[in-house]
């Protein structure tokens, strides 16, 4: 008798045991469930600016320009005057380094992740007086107001690019692309080498002319590596 007593007592503590249990794994579960649901979200988050340029009809990626790309603009700047836009502006690099030679300069960029990041880098090094960074789509803005911009762009989107600047662009104004030159324009100053190479063109001196005109232009095989 006082052993199934005894049994009847184990049995009904594991039950209370058991059941006192269930409540705090189902809690742990959701805990983990809404932890794993809000690292998704975040991840979505912070890739969609990355990830959407890609799924664009001409996109624009993010690659960081060289020391030597950036000294490479500069030198084709520093006689000029007036306002520098960098066109798909990244983290912001031309833009300082052009605000750090005196410039008032802007930097167009559709991801607001490398904007903000380029408004704190500006803010860091003292220049953010200088620098106005956008969140905005390039084809979406009209560059007339500026004599002279910066584009890294890609290939596929250059020819497009070329007629737009030529309908917007004033006279006088000088346009240095890097990494890839424009199709049907004949620079007028070639500098660097390799990924390195830029291309200026002068507006006021034979910018338009067509290559057809002339020998056309050796398209550089650069790659797209990110380069810090």
């Amino acid at each position: 008798m006082s052993k199934s007593c005894n049994e009847s007592k184990t049995l009904k503590e594991y039950s209370i045991v058991s059941s006192t249990n269930k409540p705090k794994k189902k809690k742990w579960g959701l805990i983990a469930t809404g932890v794993m649901g809000g690292t998704l979200v975040a991840l979505y988050a912070v890739a969609t600016p990355f990830v959407a340029p890609a799924l664009r009809k001409c996109c624009l990626p993010y690659v960081p320009a060289t020391t030597a790309q950036v000294e490479n603009v500069l030198k084709m700047i520093r006689t000029r005057s007036g306002l520098v836009v960098d066109i798909g502006s990244g983290d912001g690099r031309i833009v300082i380094a052009a605000a750090k030679e005196g410039f008032q300069a802007v930097g167009y960029e559709l991801n607001p992740w490398l904007v903000w990041y380029s408004r704190f880098r500006a803010w860091r090094e003292g220049v953010h007086h200088n620098t106005r960074f956008y969140i905005t789509d390039l084809w979406k803005v009209s560059f007339s107001q500026y004599p002279n911009v910066v584009i890294f762009g890609v290939p596929q989107m250059m020819p497009q690019l070329e007629k737009k600047l030529q309908m917007e662009l004033q006279d006088a104004a000088r346009v240095i692309a890097c990494r890839f030159p424009f199709p049907n324009w004949v620079p007028d100053h070639t500098f660097g080498e390799g990924v390195d190479t830029i291309w200026t063109y002068d507006l006021d001196v034979n910018a338009f002319k067509k290559v057809s005109d002339s020998k056309p232009i050796a398209q550089q095989h650069c790659t797209l590596e990110t380069a810090e």
